[in-house]
């Protein structure tokens, strides 16, 4: 949402959502290190979960257009059944995995919010 909102409201384009410079140790004279991974991991991880969520979107979308001009054919019924099912299902996992790793941190960390910073050896 974040990338659609700035695609239309500004006349930049942003490279990436997490900045170089936001993790200590990143940069030495310039050159990136092995801690800028964090940089690259986590903007890949939060464009993946936007792409996934956009997907499943689509799929719900397609799969109501689908079930409502299928005019009682049962076979258009069955396909819009099927794509509705697997979209609520891909929402339920991905739901489901931020849960748990919200409850992992919870649990180990301290429910800090750590383990979505992605910090290395701390």
């Amino acid at each position: 949402m974040f990338f659609i909102y700035s695609f239309f409201t500004s006349g930049q384009v942003i490279a990436q959502l997490k900045d170089w410079n936001e993790v200590d140790g990143c940069l030495v004279d310039g050159v990136p290190t092995l801690k800028c991974l964090e940089v690259v991991f986590s903007n890949l991880l939060f464009l993946s979960s936007a792409f996934f969520l956009l997907a499943l979107f689509i799929m719900l979308v397609s799969g109501g257009f689908t079930y409502l001009t299928s005019f009682g054919n049962p076979e258009k019924v069955k396909k819009a059944q099927g794509t509705i099912k697997f979209a609520i299902i891909g929402f339920v996992i991905f739901l489901a995995s931020y849960l748990i790793l919200t409850l992992i941190d919870f649990l180990f960390l301290g429910g800090q919010g750590k383990i979505f910073q992605f910090k290395i050896g701390e």
